[in-house]
């Protein structure tokens, strides 16, 4: 992966249906260039999916679960990631095992999931820290 490529990955972040003509008229390249740099990377697994994000409630949180050493997480985070609310669930390495970013209604329904993550026989803690703002990097 080159220069040329991170500026690519830099715009399609900010907005993944950004059309290849706009990118190489930004970056003064043809289309051609952008559309085989984005499925070589594609075919790499250096770009994974094209998402959307969404703001469907008025609360956002980062819920971090710690889980007992002998716990599988990737179960666990398969099991939480479908639940309401939910934006991504990721494994993480440090005190807390897993990190749940949600998209609620209100803070009831923050703690809601928060209590229904603490019933789970396998965690042993949570942290919680409400979202104030999000910046594109």
């Amino acid at each position: 992966m080159d220069d040329l490529d991170r500026e690519i990955l830099g715009i399609l972040r900010r907005d993944a249906r950004t059309p290849y003509t706009e990118i190489a008229g930004r970056l003064d390249i043809s289309e051609g260039t952008v559309r085989n740099r984005v499925e070589r990377m594609t075919e790499e697994g250096v770009i994974e999916r094209f998402t959307v994000a969404t703001r469907r409630g008025n609360v956002q949180a980062m819920v971090e679960i710690s889980v007992d050493v002998n716990v599988d997480t990737t179960e666990i985070a398969e099991r939480i990631a479908e639940w309401e609310a939910v934006d991504f669930v990721w494994q993480v390495s440090g005190e807390e095992d897993v990190v749940v970013v949600l998209d609620a209604a209100d803070t009831g329904s923050v703690n809601e999931l928060i209590t229904r993550a603490r019933a789970m026989d396998e965690v042993i803690g949570t942290k919680t820290r409400l979202i104030l703002d999000e910046q594109l990097g």
